[in-house]
């Protein structure tokens, strides 16, 4: 048998409050909202599930990973993000110089302290202007 695990289906990402979280990936973010059950909320990104899923010990809950959005321009993602009433943490900056494209990120939190990041892959010599 081939072992085939080259594409992710769901990422669960554990958080405090569903109702808190689910109202900041949906109306902050922007992400299509699939379906909720119980305390369990999904969500739709580019075919891979987002799963917020409430930890049932809260004194034991820590922030973890980091999960980074593609976007066509990043400055003015930056810009609506802000105008969201996000705080950008780390300011877009370049990351890495490719030998076809620069990779820029800017990064964020959500309400339960997960990092976030927006990334583009743009030409090179893109200069952010943020």
């Amino acid at each position: 048998m081939l072992l085939n695990l080259n594409q992710i289906g769901q990422i669960a990402l554990p958080v405090i409050d569903t109702d808190r979280a689910e109202a900041f990936y949906e109306t902050v973010i922007g992400l299509r909202k699939l379906y909720r059950f119980g305390d369990l909320s999904f969500f739709d990104c580019a075919g891979v599930r987002l799963l917020l899923d409430k930890v049932t010990d809260p004194a034991g809950f820590r922030p973890q990973g980091c999960i980074y959005f593609r976007c066509a321009d990043l400055a003015l993602t930056v810009a609506e993000l802000e105008r969201r009433g996000i705080t950008i943490t780390h300011r877009p900056h370049l990351i890495a110089e490719m030998h076809d494209h620069d990779l820029w990120m800017a990064f964020f939190n959500d309400p339960d302290g997960h990092t976030l990041a927006v990334m583009q892959e743009a030409p090179k010599g893109y200069t952010s202007g943020s």
